[in-house]
């Protein structure tokens, strides 16, 4: 299914089972994972292997609500509104270069914050410069060039959370 750019359906991140709106798969995920392992381990070192694996299923659990509270509280379509608005005042940004460079970038920020379960950006930047390839679209920013916006939506985050 096509979505323009303001659909309600997009707008709205309706399960794509359910139809619920609301639905962030991806932030669920993350936090399922990072939840079970913490959980998996803090219980294995008390209750032995079959705890651990218990833990785990709890941990995914609460670390998939967790996840998914995190990516909620996150709109994406307001993130991006926000840049294309106000991207040209920022100081890094070079006058030759448009919105379609600077834009992948902030959602980049957008995105990895969401799921960096309270780390911060320093401890991110190695993974984020290094997966940046993959994940800059029709940028033509290399990641020198592309790491202010990244580190300038992350901070617009963290100041509003």
């Amino acid at each position: 299914m096509a979505y323009d750019k303001h659909s309600p359906e997009r707008d709205a991140n309706l399960d794509p089972i359910t139809r619920e709106p609301g639905a962030h798969p991806v932030g669920t995920g993350v936090g399922a994972a990072a939840g079970g392992m913490a959980a998996g381990a803090a219980v294995g070192t008390v209750a032995g292997p079959v705890g651990s694996v218990v833990g785990a299923a709890v941990g995914a659990v609460l670390g998939g609500l967790a996840g998914k509270g995190i990516a909620e509280a996150i709109d994406p379509t307001v993130e991006d509104d926000y840049w294309r608005a106000n991207y040209r005042a920022r100081h890094y940004v070079d006058a030759a270069e448009t919105y379609d460079d600077y834009g992948p970038a902030y959602r980049y920020g957008v995105e990895r914050y969401a799921h960096a379960e309270g780390r911060s950006y320093d401890e991110v930047e190695p993974e984020l410069s290094h997966d940046w390839g993959a994940a800059r679209g029709g940028s033509r920013l290399d990641w020198e060039r592309a790491s202010p916006a990244t580190r300038d939506a992350w901070s617009r985050l963290d100041a509003n959370r």
